[in-house]
């Protein structure tokens, strides 16, 4: 079976999701731009070429397409030829003859090439069969002559008049306007046809013509008879290479989501999956994604297609693809020479053939890769398993033997898939020491693991390990803390409490209860913590004083403190600070520290400042680094609550790069930190840095989920269409993260805004209402975040109040000024509890949202609230300078609505120049909208008039429209009948893009075509 037909069966296996080719082309606009660029060098009236290369299923045909549609969008006429591998019985020419078709079925488009005998043959599509060859003169005579061009390569005489004929159709062809010449797959071409394209692209020089011939990379081996000729032709004028590299990862990621559609959402992970394994081939991402729908590892038309290529190979060749395979994506040359079962000459030639075909490539530390992942997959997948078995051994033992030749991870991948499980253990053991001896905790995590999953099977484990079953299950839970991966680390700690079992040593038990109360805590498990916590003092007496007690205690005063158990938090802290005072634990100290500056608020600003400075020192001292990043992440938050967020971004930054230099970027305490950076930076008006850091890594634990959310900010403040993607990918989670309190706010927030900007103020009451409900359910005592869920609903809620009094809408007034009112009873209530268990200490943000919410409220009930707006902006003044420009915006409003249009004109720039700044769109809409209908003298923004978008007739009829008129009425007030009345309102409609009457009135009062 040849390539072309195992790809043809693979495609024809899947037809549950749509074809990459459909679908809008992802990724390669460079390139596209690129040969757009040589069309029109060619529309110029100079011929261009591009040499178009790239591995098989990168995507050159889908380029290609979308090359050959715009084109002809440009009025180029576009000829195609396909080369086909029929191996050694191939027809000369096939392409050629696949690109004249268009000839052949409309003799008209060139009559006198079309009356060529010489063509004849080419022409009726028998390549093969064409009549005898004429000489060159009488050749030449039938068609206009052809100019001076750059000397062809000599050919065979008796081809000289084919070769010019069909160079001759071609200027024919061209002489009626720019022709572009595609031929696909060159890399199968016939001998006939190759030395064609030589002489077609020496002679083709001053003529419209532009020529891509594709090929693929990878079938090109050393000897094969395409490179000598591509040596060749880049060395004409006009003749460049174009080599199409594989995709990124968030183009691929793109890809596969669109793919997928049709079929629903897919989580996150497949979708990771996918991208990862499809390493930028299109055509691979489409055939994994088909597979991941169906729970398949590879799919049989893939693996069919990947392994054609290996089978062509010589036997040592394929023996030499095996070991690599076993051995890994990169292999050693001992390795494969120990393991292989070849003498030297016999490998060399095998491992030549197979980097000479693109099967391995040598990577530049001098090891054999294979030239894509999923071709080694297919390799495995092929192997029996009792070979695959024995490989695996060999390898381990050679790696046991030559420990400096890989490292313990691989021996204890090999150790294992050998069925040596108590080497796989002990090799697991020494992997995750030496991952935690340069800063790697994800991989630390990965070998513990896979330590614990053998336990069982190995006999002498503890002996081996060194340590009991419940130590190393701590050991595992401390690694999965500090990558972030808390909900496993629960899980793990609660392991470790029943192997200790209830008879176990209460020091150890303590711990574990501790300890799993910290963690506890960080996945909004309150409650249990405390449970947790109470477990662990009641293990060790508190005289004489002890570790365990001294962190006990300390654990037990946090969780105390957070469930309003105050009596019994204060005698826990006491107690832990003097003995961690007394015994010199820093670190316990410090601890303690952070939870009594934090649990006493309306503290002396200057003493908790003094009382942190100490925790970070004394915490350094300790060398605990969890304990550390706890206290530079209070020192930003306190400094982001009193309104100094050039202080606060300090902090996250000290804070973000000590993690970066600790490898624990993600566990809980820097990922807050990031958290806290991305908005601070959001804040002060550097979006593109806030942007950045929310998406510094793809990836990124489920519990810190929250930082990725936090890039909707940005994205929803400009307007930006991934938001809404993203915002489906942040509610997807929160199901299965039912108590992660930040996300949630972050998610719902962004969703609130993006309806508001969209004019949907249902839509955002209800998610506000919806978000409120459960953090009612969540978090007992502090509900602040609310105040800009509500801030943020009541705007668009004030906008359609405003629209309906305009029209005259009594019952959508009532609905709206109803829906303000329990937007605002909600926003009072979540302030109401706080003062409740905290005093007035709300921080400068929640007193500036506080601000806001009573503004819309005012707005909704139909009062300008100038002063109550002027509040506003001044509280936002502490440094967001995005909220502070939506605070002018509506300070401009009602300035204009009381008739001062210089302080309307003041507002409306300031908030304007930031919108600008930061390339928020949907505010610079707004505000643009607001100074056109207003006529507000604003320097720098240009004034359209109604005119420019509506007929006179039309903005007489709009300005009805705004006052509730109906056909008739708007008819009989303009002298017109009730259907030429129903037209013009129809081409308003459809000018503005509005579904209805309403809906237009307030588009147009956005955008400013409505009189004040």
């Amino acid at each position: 079976m040849t390539n072309g037909s195992v790809l043809s069966q693979a495609r024809a296996t899947i037809d549950h999701v749509p074809r990459w080719d459909d679908a809008p082309m992802v990724g390669r606009a460079d390139e596209l731009a690129h040969l757009l660029a040589h069309v029109d060098r060619a529309a110029a009236g100079r011929a261009s070429t591009v040499l178009l290369s790239g591995d098989a299923g990168v995507g050159k045909t889908r380029l290609l397409d979308e090359l050959t549609a715009r084109a002809a969008e440009r009025g180029v006429r576009v000829l195609t030829g396909h080369c086909v591998d029929l191996g050694d019985v191939g027809l000369p020419y096939l392409p050629f003859v696949d690109l004249l078709r268009p000839v052949a079925a409309d003799p008209q488009l060139a009559p006198a090439a079309a009356a060529n005998p010489v063509l004849a043959g080419l022409l009726a599509g028998r390549p093969g069969g064409a009549p005898p060859v004429q000489t060159a003169t009488e050749s030449r005579d039938l068609s206009r002559p052809l100019p001076n061009r750059a000397a062809p390569q000599p050919v065979d005489d008796g081809r000289l008049p084919l070769f010019e004929s069909v160079a001759a159709l071609i200027c024919e062809l061209s002489s009626a306007g720019p022709l572009l010449v595609v031929l696909e797959d060159v890399h199968w071409a016939d001998r006939s046809s190759r030395d064609l394209l030589r002489y077609l692209l020496a002679r083709l020089v001053d003529e419209p013509v532009a020529v891509v011939a594709s090929y693929r990379a990878d079938d090109l081996h050393r000897r094969h008879p395409l490179r000598p000729l591509l040596a060749e032709l880049v060395r004409l004028p006009g003749v460049e290479r174009l080599e199409l590299s594989p995709l990124g990862d968030a183009e691929v990621g793109a890809l596969v989501r669109r793919l997928a559609a049709a079929a629903g959402s897919l989580p996150d992970s497949t979708v990771e999956d996918v991208v990862a394994r499809a390493e930028g081939n299109a055509f691979y991402a489409e055939e994994l994604l088909a597979a991941g729908l169906h729970g398949e590892a590879l799919p049989m038309g893939l693996t069919d297609v990947l392994l054609a290529r290996v089978e062509q190979r010589s036997p040592a060749a394929q023996q030499v693809l095996r070991v690599a395979a076993v051995a890994g994506r990169r292999v050693r040359h001992e390795l494969v020479a120990a393991v292989g079962g070849l003498d030297d000459a016999d490998l060399e030639t095998a491992l030549a053939e197979a980097v000479h075909h693109h099967l391995l490539v040598v990577s530049d530390d001098g090891r054999y890769r294979f030239r894509h992942a999923l071709l080694r997959e297919a390799v495995l997948a092929d192997l029996l398993p009792g070979e695959r078995v024995r490989l695996h051994g060999s390898i381990a033992a050679y790696l046991a033997g030559a420990p400096g030749a890989e490292n313990a991870a691989e021996r204890a991948h090999h150790a294992r898939e050998s069925n040596d499980l108590p080497g796989a253990f002990s090799a697991s053991l020494e992997a995750a020491a030496a991952a935690s001896g340069v800063g790697a905790p994800a991989e630390q995590l990965q070998h513990l693991e896979a330590a614990l999953a053998l336990w069982s099977a190995v006999p002498d484990a503890a002996e081996r390990a060194g340590r009991d079953q419940a130590a190393l299950l701590m050991e595992t839970a401390a690694a999965a803390r500090t990558v972030g991966e808390l909900h496993r680390a629960v899980a793990l700690l609660r392991s470790a409490l029943q192997v200790l079992g209830p008879d176990g040593d209460p020091v150890e038990r303590a711990r574990v209860h501790y300890t799993l109360s910290q963690a506890m805590v960080r996945v909004e498990d309150v409650t249990g913590a405390y449970r947790e916590s109470a477990a662990a003092m009641a293990l060790v007496p508190a005289d004489p004083p002890s570790k365990a007690r001294t962190w006990a205690a300390a654990t037990h005063a946090r969780m105390s403190y957070s469930v309003g158990a105050l009596e019994e938090a204060e005698a826990a802290a006491d107690e832990a600070l003097a003995a961690a005072d007394a015994l010199g634990f820093d670190g316990a100290w410090s601890d303690i520290a952070v939870t009594q500056v934090r649990a006493r608020p309306g503290a002396d600003p200057v003493a908790v400042r003094a009382r942190l400075d100490e925790a970070l020192v004394r915490a350094r001292r300790s060398g605990n680094v969890d304990v550390e990043m706890r206290v530079l992440y209070n020192l930003a938050t306190v400094a982001f609550e009193a309104g100094q967020i050039a202080e606060a971004l300090e902090w996250t930054r000290r804070g973000t790069r000590r993690a970066r230099q600790i490898g624990a970027e993600w566990s809980y305490y820097p990922a807050e930190l990031r958290h806290l950076q991305v908005t601070a930076l959001y804040m002060t008006g550097d979006w593109d840095e806030s942007l950045a850091e929310a998406d510094l890594l793809a990836r990124v634990p489920e519990m810190s989920a929250h930082v990725r959310a936090d890039g909707l900010l940005v994205l929803v403040g400009r307007g930006d269409p991934s938001a809404r993607e993203r915002i489906d990918w942040a509610r997807g989670l929160i199901p299965r993260l039912s108590a992660h309190i930040l996300l949630d706010l972050v998610t719902a927030g962004s969703e609130i805004d993006l309806a508001a900007w969209e004019g949907e103020p249902q839509k955002a009451v209800d998610a506000a209402l919806a978000a409120y409900r459960r953090l009612r359910q969540e978090w007992d005592d502090d509900h602040l975040g609310v105040l800009r869920l509500a801030g943020t609903a009541l705007a668009p809620v004030g906008d359609a109040a405003v629209t309906a009094r305009r029209t005259g809408d009594e019952a959508a007034v009532e609905n709206w000024t109803r829906a303000g009112q329990e937007l605002l009873e909600v926003a009072l209530a979540a302030v109401e509890v706080y003062e409740r268990n905290y005093g007035a200490t709300m921080g400068v943000e929640a007193l500036a949202w506080q601000a806001r919410v009573v503004a819309e409220a005012a707005r909704v009930r139909g009062e300008p609230a100038v002063e109550l707006w002027r509040e506003a902006v001044e509280a936002f003044g502490f440094g967001h300078v995005y909220e502070e420009a939506r605070s002018r915006w509506r300070l401009a409003e009602a300035l204009l609505a009381t008739g001062d249009r210089a302080g309307a004109a003041t507002e409306a720039g300031a908030a304007h120049a930031v919108a600008v700044r930061l390339g928020a769109t949907p505010l610079r809409t707004a505000l643009e909208g607001l100074i056109r209908r207003g006529r507000l003298d604003v320097g720098g923004v240009r004034v359209v008039d109604v005119s420019a978008v509506m007929t006179p007739r039309e903005a007489e009829v709009l300005r009805l429209l705004a006052q509730g008129r109906t056909n008739r009425q708007i008819g009989a007030e303009l002298y017109i009948s009730e259907k030429t009345a129903s037209v013009h309102v129809s081409n308003i409609l459809a000018k503005l893009g509005a579904n209805g009457r309403t809906e237009a009135v307030a588009i147009a009062a956005q955008r400013g075509l409505l009189p004040v």
